[in-house]
Formats: structure tokens, sequence, C-alpha cells
């Protein structure tokens, strides 16, 4: 039986790596280019995604592999590493430090191990199933708000919000909550897990994106999941409160999409 703990500290090793391999290209005049969904991709995604596979391979040879920018491994075990290499690329490459080395790790119960770094701020939240979560070494945990009108609300990008459904959506949590802010994609949800903001939603993303977050929030004592009500960080769309504020938002979410509005 593969021990958790060697499975983490592997994982916090591969964070650390990555994050001197984007550290080396962060504020240094990158060249980006465009994929084929008009998303930015630099070296440095590459790299540190080369890094993590050819990590993971040798120490792990049959866990399965999914990453952003070089595709899928299939797995020969019951586990599956999800990585990616600098989400918020965008940021990434206009200097801005709220990026994140991602890596998550899934087995037959679902997320294991969620892993994020943000080399530029020197911050890293870290949790294991049943094993708690860390930020830069010290347990963390949720805030206590328990009223929307005191609660922040973060998200990545508004214009995620184009649908009337989810304009719906962003209007009533807007109206309802204290403050929001764009301090978005996997910052978000640091901010919720280490208690300075309350609620962190996301319209749209990729399982690569989530993968970290559901053990994360959860070991800190909030809530991950998608806009159905289910915890599957695959099916496009993320919502992370403190746990007290999920019913409300939840009900605001479902209420809008059934709605059609």
């Amino acid at each position: 039986m593969t021990d958790v703990q060697q499975l983490l500290d592997f994982a916090l090793e591969c964070a650390w790596k990555a994050g001197r391999i984007s550290l080396g290209h962060f504020l240094n005049g990158v060249a980006v280019e465009r994929k084929a969904d008009n998303s930015p991709v630099t070296v440095a995604d590459r790299e540190v995604e080369q890094m993590l596979r050819s990590r993971i391979t040798q120490q792990w040879p049959e866990h399965g592999i999914i990453g952003e920018e070089f595709g899928r491994i299939e797995s020969r075990s019951e586990f599956t590493w999800i990585v990616d290499p600098i989400d918020g690329t965008k940021s990434f490459t206009c200097g801005v430090p709220f990026y994140a080395n991602l890596i998550a790790l899934t087995d037959s119960q679902g997320p294991l191990i969620g892993v994020a770094h943000y080399p530029a701020l020197n911050e890293m939240i870290y949790a294991a199933r049943g094993l708690g979560c860390y930020w830069n070494g010290r347990r963390c945990h949720v805030s206590d708000v328990h009223k929307l009108e005191d609660a922040v609300l973060l998200t990545s990008d508004v214009s995620s919000y184009h649908t009337p459904a989810r304009a719906a959506i962003w209007d009533q949590l807007t109206d309802r909550t204290y403050f929001q802010r764009t301090w978005g994609d996997a910052y978000g949800y640091l901010l919720v897990a280490t208690g300075r903001a309350e609620i962190m939603l996301e319209p749209s993303l990729a399982v690569w994106d989530a993968g970290p977050m559901p053990v994360i929030m959860n070991e800190a004592g909030g809530h991950f999941s998608d806009w159905q009500g289910q915890v599957d960080i695959a099916s496009g769309s993320a919502v992370a409160t403190n746990g007290e504020l999920y019913e409300p938002v939840m009900h605001i979410i479902q209420e809008s999409q059934a709605q059609g509005t």
C-alpha cells in the first residue's frame, strides 16, 4: 500500500521545483504564443510540465498523468496525477504574481492530494485526505463568516458570466455579498481556504485547474463542488466556499440555472 505522506512529500518537492523553473522566466521577457483556443502558452509552461511528467514517470511509472500542455497518459494503477504547470498564464505573462503551479493526485475514491504553489508570492497550500490543510507549513482553516452580507466573493474573469443564467447568478451574489474582487484563478481558492475570502466562483474551468481544490477546501473545513452540487473536477464549473455559505450560494446558482434566465 502506498503511503499518503510519501505521495504528498513527493508532490511538494515537485511543486517547489516547478516554482524554481517558472520563476526563472517570470518578469524575464518570456515569449508568448497563442494556442488554438487563443489562450497563452510559454516555454515556462512546457518546461514545468515536462519536468513534472519526467519526475512522476520516474518515481511512479504505473501512475497516470493528465496535464494541460501534453495530454494524458493512462494509469496502470488507481492513481492519476493532474498537473497545471502554470495556472494563470495570462497573469504570468503580464508580470502579475498570482499565478500558481498546481499538482493533484486522485485515487479510486476521488481527490487524494492537492498542492498549489504560488512561487512569486512565496506561498504554498497543500492537503491530503485526512491529513489536514497547510499554508506555508501552518495548519489553515476557512473563515466562520455565516452571512452572505459579510462575505468576500471572488472570481477569475467577469466576462465568463456572459450567458443570461450566469449573469443572473453573478448579479445576485454581488448584490448580496460584502464586496467582490477578481483575485481569481488558483489564488482565489487559497484565499478561501485560509479564511481571507468566503466564496470563489468559476463558471468555466478545466480539470487541471480544479484538480487540487476539493481536498484543499475539504481539509481546510470548507466545501468544493461543481455548479450541480457534485464533487467533480472534470465537469467544467466550480464553487468553493467556507462551508457556512455553501447552501445559500448553491440555492442562487441552482435557482437561476433552473429558470434559465
